[in-house]
């Protein structure tokens, strides 16, 4: 292994210890002092691998969004069934990561959206750039439903899969508000009555 790719798998290692901590506090909540500790690295040894906390925020974001858009790529793949199947797959697993107190593996575009975009352009950019890739997937996934005929909807693919996204958006906003499921149960629902026949 490089010297590279020694450091990018310490930052990585770094950022895979401290996300728990950032999705249960909210990023301004933790310190870099706690970053250290939760992921056993010296003091001191944090502007080593990171210009600053931002620059430690950005690398967070994008390690979450590029093992996301992979975990869609799974639940997306011809193995869990057509095209609605894989769509409901998707929305199950979104759901099931925000229920039962799993607080470490929550979404974090929810968890840091409002919060980190008003602090840093560049962590609102990743997102920004990590959710549209996510809708891109969901749309190309109902364009084959519509063309396979799994998907009923006759609306445009691109538009309906950002209605979803922020529909399931809003719904884990709300169960985060409420600490009830029912949110989900809704958002379920009126998934299947634009989904399905």
């Amino acid at each position: 292994m490089s010297v590279v790719e020694k450091h990018n798998a310490a930052r990585r290692r770094i950022v895979e210890a401290a996300r728990s901590i950032v999705g249960e506090r909210g990023f301004s909540a933790v310190g870099i002092s706690q970053i250290l500790e939760v992921a056993s690295i010296p003091k001191g040894s944090f502007y080593h691998y990171f210009d600053s906390k931002e620059a430690f925020g950005e690398e967070l974001l994008r390690i979450y969004m590029d093992d996301y858009l992979q975990k869609m790529d799974t639940l997306f793949s011809a193995e869990v069934g057509n095209a609605a199947d894989q769509l409901f797959a998707y929305f199950r697993f979104w759901q099931e990561t925000h229920v039962d107190g799993k607080t470490g593996d929550k979404c974090l575009i929810v968890k840091l959206a409002a919060e980190v975009s008003d602090l840093s352009e560049r962590m609102r950019r990743i997102l920004d750039t990590g959710t549209a890739k996510a809708i891109d997937r969901i749309a190309r996934t109902i364009a084959e439903g519509q063309q396979e005929g799994s998907v009923q909807s006759g609306m445009n693919a691109q538009a309906l899969a950002g209605a979803l996204y922020q529909l399931w958006l809003g719904a884990t906003l709300m169960v985060k508000i409420t600490h009830r499921s029912q949110p989900f149960e809704k958002t379920w629902q009126a998934s299947e009555r634009l989904l399905l026949p």
